[in-house]
This record gives structure tokens, sequence and C-alpha cells, in this order.
């Protein structure tokens, strides 16, 4: 790389929203050509943190939606919107117990084969 040249930066930015957000906000983002590009969840402090993170393939950038919510707390699917994102929420559902409505198809704990209710929410 020429010396002189400056690397290009890249959005990367995380905005928390509420759990009511979700639909809309994924609605907004795949209008504007975003693609959605992974999705976690993770356990910290009693609380569940999902991630959802979109794709901007002109520019690179990448937006990340973040969730944080108690164990009972209801999310609804985006898979409608994305329709890979089933994969994703059945990975979230059956390994942390999160309680996502609606997914597309629902795999109802059976992605994997593991013997213990959401072994990753200890």
């Amino acid at each position: 790389m020429d010396e002189n040249k400056k690397a290009p930066e890249f959005e990367n930015t995380i905005v928390q929203i509420e759990t009511s957000e979700l639909l809309a906000k994924a609605i907004e983002l795949k209008k504007q050509g975003r693609r959605l590009s992974q999705a976690c969840a993770a356990y910290c402090e009693e609380k569940l943190e999902l991630s959802y993170s979109f794709a901007d393939d002109e520019n690179f950038g990448l937006l990340t939606l973040r969730l944080v919510l108690d164990k009972e707390t209801k999310v609804t699917s985006i898979s409608e919107i994305f329709p890979y994102a089933a994969f994703y929420e059945n990975e979230m559902k059956e390994l942390f117990g999160v309680n996502i409505e609606l997914i597309e198809p629902d795999y109802k704990n059976k992605l994997y084969r593991i013997r213990e209710e959401a072994p990753f929410l200890k």
C-alpha cells in the first residue's frame, strides 16, 4: 500500500434499541439495501444481549442493532423480512433461551443435538 494513502474508514456503529423497535428498524434497513450479516446472543449480568448486524455492501459499513432484555421479554422474529434470520434466531432461542416469536421456520429447539436446555444461559 502506498505510504501516503490512508486506509478507508468504515462505519461500524452499534445502536441500542428497544425490543418494540426491531421490526420497524429491520424494514427500514432492508429498504436501504442493507443485508443482515449476522445475529447473535450473549448472556451477561442477568441480561440477554441480542445483536443484529446489517451490512452496507457499497461502503462496507456495518450497523448493529443491540437489544438488552430480560429472559422473559418476548422478541418478534425478523425472519419475515430477512428469511435467513430464522437460523440465527433459532440458535438464539435454543442456546440462550431467548423468547423469540413467529420464527419461520421454527425448529422448536431441535436445531442442534443437545441435551441441555439453553446451555449458554449460565
